[in-house]
């Protein structure tokens, strides 16, 4: 059996339900930018990695995988014992999905 393909960690994702205070705080302590994608989701410039900040209620940051070939990273992922919480989906951008790993750690894998 080959060994699993390596998927970096790409971006990572807040959710707020006051996404405009949380951005300003973003901007003012940290000096991110940021791009507006509509009136509930803000891409973060400048931060060292790619990132988000969408309108929604509070959870863990949501870490975002990088992958060349989306549905062998969703085999893979599936073999190794994830729980497919969202299977394939466009966004602007790209195609990812989301997955629980064991512990119940939220994650998603993305490709261009």
């Amino acid at each position: 059996m080959a060994p699993p393909v390596r998927l970096p960690i790409d971006y990572v994702e807040f959710s707020s339900p006051v996404l405009e205070e949380t951005q300003a705080f973003f901007a003012g302590a940290f000096g991110w930018d940021f791009v507006d994608y509509g009136p509930d989701y803000r891409d973060i410039q400048g931060a060292g990695t790619g990132g988000g900040l969408e309108r929604a209620a509070p959870t863990a940051p949501l870490i975002v995988l990088k992958a060349e070939d989306l549905e062998s990273a969703l085999a893979q992922v599936r073999a190794a014992g994830a729980e497919i919480t969202k299977d394939i989906f466009a966004f602007p951008g790209g195609r990812r999905f989301e997955f629980r790993a064991p512990g119940g750690i939220a994650m998603a894998v993305w490709s261009s």
